[in-house]
C-alpha cells in the first residue's frame, strides 16, 4: 500500500502453511534497486490461519519465451468467462474496486504492452450503471481472460499491522520513526538516456557528487539527527523493522487512540530478506521460519538480531495518514479485494482471477497496488485488510496454482500473432 511496499516487502511475506513459512519466503526476497515502497506481513503476534485447500484450475500449455513484460512473455485466450469460478458477492466488491480505478486505467501508459487507455474505456462507461447482482455479468461481458506466460501463479498476502508507538518520545516510545530527509533526492536516469528509461535511483549530494543515501546502521546509530523529521516514536525496534517491510499500518498510542502512518520514501538501498540469510545460518529451528518464530528469535537474541536486521541496508521513510490506507495508484486498497502485481505483467488496475490450491486465496482481484518484491508475471500479492483476522490469514498466504489476466474484449485479437506465446 503506498503511504507500498513501497517496495511492498509485502509480497514476500507469508508463511506457507506448510512447509517454509510465507514469510521466510518474503522476507527471503530482494527488490532490486528499489524504488518503490515495501510492505509485508505484520509484527508477527498473530497465528497463522490453517487454509482450506481447493484444487486450481490447470494453466493452457504454452510455450512462452521469458521476458520483461506481459507481451514479450506471451499470452494467449482462457477460458471463457462464464465458465470460470467467480462469486456473485466477490464480483460485486470487485466492482467497486474497479470503478475506483477506471481513471487510472484510461490515463496511465500500460507497461505491459498489452492495452492502450482507451482499450478500457467501453468497461470504464458501463461500469457506474451496473445494477446490484449483476457484477458477474458485467466481467462477463466487457472482459476476456487471458493467461499471461505459462500462468502459473503464487500468490502471498500482506496486511495493514499495528504496532505500538507515541507521538512523542517517552519511556518505553525511544525508536525514532522517521518522515522523509530533507536531502534525500530521487533520480530518474530515463531523463539522461532513453536506455535507462523507467529506472530510478535515490541518493544525496555529497560536494560536487551524487551518493548513495545512509543505510539502515548508519539511520539507526543517528546519521539523520537533524536532517528527517521524527513523526513517531516506537517501542520496539524489532516491530518497526516489520512495519517498514509492510510500508505502512497503525501505532497503538498511550491513550489507545490510532495514529496511522504511510509509506513516504525509501533510501535507495536494495532490500535483503534477513528470513534466508537466518535459515542459511542455521539460527532457525525447525518450525520456526515462520513469522512468529523469526521474530521470537530477534527478540531472544536482541544484540544478533539487531546485526542481521542491520544487514537489510533498505530503510523506509513515513508520514502521518489521516485516510484510509493507498495502493500505488493513489486509491483506498480493500481488504479481500486489492492486490500487489507487477505492472510489467498486469496493468495497473485490472481485474486478475485467481484460481489457487486454496480457498480464500482463490477469486477475482483488482490489481491496485505493487510491491518491490513482487515481480514476474503470475506473481500476485493479496491485501486482506487490517486486523486480527487479516494478520492471520496473510501471515500464512502462500497459494499456489493459475492467474488469469482479465482484458477488455478484444485485446486478443488486436494484439494479433504476439498472443501465439
Amino acid at each position: 500500500m503506498r503511504g507500498d511496499v513501497r517496495v511492498s516487502l509485502s509480497g514476500l511475506r507469508y508463511g506457507k502453511s506448510v512447509g517454509v513459512t510465507a514469510l521466510a519466503l518474503f522476507l527471503a526476497a530482494c527488490g532490486g534497486g528499489q524504488i518503490e515502497r515495501p510492505r509485508a506481513i505484520g509484527n508477527g503476534q498473530t497465528p497463522v490461519r490453517r487454509p482450506v485447500p481447493a484444487t486450481p484450475i490447470a494453466p493452457t500449455q504454452a510455450v512462452t519465451a521469458p521476458g520483461p513484460t506481459a507481451r514479450s512473455a506471451g499470452v494467449i485466450a482462457g477460458p471463457p468467462l462464464y465458465s470460470l469460478p467467480i462469486d456473485d458477492a466477490q464480483a460485486e466488491r470487485a466492482l467497486v474496486a474497479f470503478r475506483a480505478t477506471c481513471p487510472s486505467l484510461q490515463r496511465r501508459t500500460d507497461a505491459t504492452g498489452l492495452t492502450h487507455g482507451a482499450d478500457w474505456q467501453p468497461a470504464c462507461a458501463a461500469a457506474p450503471s451496473v445494477r446490484s447482482g449483476g457484477a458477474r455479468a458485467f466481467f462477463a461481458q466487457y472482459f476476456e481472460a487471458v493467461q499471461v506466460g505459462d500462468g502459473k501463479a503464487f500468490a502471498t498476502g500482506y496486511y495493514e499491522p499495528e504496532i505500538r508507538g507515541s507521538r512523542d518520545r517517552r519511556r518505553g516510545y525511544e525508536v525514532p520513526i522517521y518522515a522523509r530527509p530533507s536531502d534525500l533526492v530521487d533520480v530518474d536516469l530515463g531523463l539522461f538516456s532513453d536506455t535507462l528509461k523507467g529506472k530510478k535511483i535515490r541518493g544525496r549530494v555529497a560536494g560536487k557528487s551524487f551518493v548513495p543515501y545512509d543505510d539502515r546502521t548508519a539511520i539507526e546509530q543517528g546519521s539523520l539527527d537533524g536532517r528527517a523529521p521524527i513523526i513517531a516514536w516506537a517501542a520496539d525496534p524489532i516491530e518497526l523493522f516489520f512495519l517498514q517491510v509492510q510500508g505502512s499500518g497503525r501505532l497503538r498510542l498511550p491513550d489507545g487512540s490510532v495514529m496511522r502512518i504511510g509509506y513516504e520514501s525509501q533510501n535507495g538501498r536494495d532490500y535483503t530478506g534477513i528470513g534466508a540469510l537466518m535459515k542459511q545460518r542455521g539460527l532457525l529451528a525447525p518450525g520456526q521460519s515462520s513469522m512468529q518464530g523469526i521474530v521470537g528469535w530477534l527478540h531472544d537474541h536482541p544484540d544478533e538480531g539487531r546485526a542481521i536486521m542491520r544487514e537489510n541496508k533498505s530503510y523506509v521513510f513515513f508520514r502521518e495518514q489521516t485516510g484510509p490506507a493507498l495502493g500505488a495508484l493513489g486509491i483506498a486498497v480493500t481488504g479481500g479485494v486489492s492486490a500487489a502485481a507487477d505492472p510489467h505483467f498486469v496493468p495497473l488496475g485490472a481485474p486478475v482471477l485467481l484460481s489457487m490450491d486454496r480457498a480464500d486465496a482463490s477469486r477475482l482481484w483488482i490489481a491496485q497496488d505493487t510491491g518491490g518484491a513482487i515481480k514476474g508475471a503470475n506473481r500476485i500479492d493479496t491485501f486482506w485488510g487490517a486486523g486480527a483476522d487479516a494478520a492471520a490469514t496473510a501471515g500464512g498466504m502462500a497459494a499456489r496454482g493459475t492467474a488469469f489476466l482479465l482484458l477488455p474484449v478484444g485485446t486478443l485479437q488486436r494484439l494479433g500473432a504476439a498472443t501465439a506465446g
